[in-house]
């Protein structure tokens, strides 16, 4: 019966899924899975498991919510996540190891070989597999983008009389602005290429990024961190966010109060990833978890919390396509060109942020 329903919501691409083994190294303590399982026969290891807990993939998060009901309705699994940046949850991977208490996490794409390298994740590709465009995963399925996210103003309207519509405006204003940790935080670290992209840098050069957040915390402009809790009680004047949140936001507080753009000289899109512990307790209740994601209808899920699917075949209806933003406010957004100089940037965002700009925060 599972099975029928899985076909129904467009669920099983190909009823035989290749599956890649995990690390053979069985002094690593790492669970293996190897061979070729059937999606039937990961269904029911992953029922038999009864639970999946992931990482980074809160509620609130690109309407996460309704892919774990769903998940627990059609497999009965019980979840649990929380709540932290990428860089966070690969740090938690790596030091648990044995004792892993989270079983897949969702991190921006930069994080996703990074997780490779270091030896953290369990591979495996999905009935979806040709579906993905190439620039949105591992060769061996080690991680694979679910959805993207473009990089947008959120400006609280009751503070900010002329909302900003490009960097420029950004930078002539005189509100307070945030971008959150960008010690840590994905998010932050793609507001900083955005802002370089717009001034003339790109992925390998994002000093331009870095000085305009610098003049921003000079002015004592740059403050707070963008939560919803923050942006209700009217802390935030301008987040930067991906359009996903941004747009999230403004519907949890109040779809009148808050302004959402596109900047419109550019902006950067980009994807999260999900990663599958390699010493993940429940792997393949895991698996189903990230099958379900590129589902047809965990793709409309994501879109229904306003992230975009990655898989462009998928179908949404009229009334999803109208949550989000029109399609003429991206003209100027552009992907990352080259992710392996991204990777090596986004080592340095930590340092030079912190000497750079935190150093002139008030």
């Amino acid at each position: 019966m599972a099975i029928q329903k899985l076909w129904k919501k467009g669920l099983i691409g190909a009823l035989a899924i290749s599956m890649l083994a995990a690390c053979s190294d069985s002094s690593s303590g790492a669970n293996e899975v190897n061979g070729d399982l059937t999606l039937e026969e990961i269904t029911t290891k992953a029922k038999e498991e009864g639970t999946v807990n992931s990482v980074g993939m809160p509620d609130t998060w690109a309407n996460w919510v309704e892919t774990w009901e769903e998940l627990g309705t059609e497999y009965s699994l019980k979840h649990k996540d929380t709540d932290m940046s990428s860089a966070e949850e690969l740090a938690k991977f790596e030091a648990e190891k044995d004792d892993a208490t989270a079983d897949i996490g969702d991190v921006g794409i930069a994080f996703g070989p990074i997780a490779k390298d270091k030896g953290l994740t369990l591979p495996y590709k999905t009935s979806y597999w040709d579906e993905i465009p190439d620039w949105a995963k591992d060769d061996e399925g080690h991680w694979i983008v679910g959805y993207t996210g473009t990089i947008s103003f959120l400006t609280d309207k009751n503070n900010v009389k002329d909302a900003p519509k490009s960097w420029e405006d950004l930078k002539n204003g005189d509100y307070t602005v945030s971008i959150g940790d960008a010690l840590t935080a994905n998010q932050a670290q793609f507001a900083i290429l955005a802002a370089a992209m717009a001034f003339g840098g790109d992925e390998s050069n994002i000093q331009p990024g870095i000085d305009f957040f610098a003049e921003l915390a000079k002015q004592g402009r740059l403050q707070g961190d963008p939560s919803v809790a923050n942006l209700e009680k009217g802390e935030i004047d301008v987040a930067i966010l991906w359009d996903f949140n941004a747009l999230g936001y403004r519907h949890q507080i109040d779809e009148d109060r808050f302004d959402v753009v596109i900047p419109k000289e550019g902006s950067v899109t980009s994807g999260y990833a999900t990663i599958i512990n390699k010493y993940a307790k429940n792997p393949h209740a895991a698996m189903l978890a990230r099958e379900y994601i590129l589902s047809d209808a965990g793709q409309e899920n994501l879109a229904k919390g306003y992230a975009r699917p990655i898989r462009d075949k998928v179908d949404l209806p009229q009334d999803v396509k109208d949550l989000l933003l029109p399609a003429n406010m991206y003209n100027n957004a552009q992907p990352v060109k080259d992710q392996k100089k991204w990777e090596e940037t986004t080592k340095q965002i930590p340092q030079l942020y912190q000497e750079q700009v935190l150093i002139h925060a008030k």
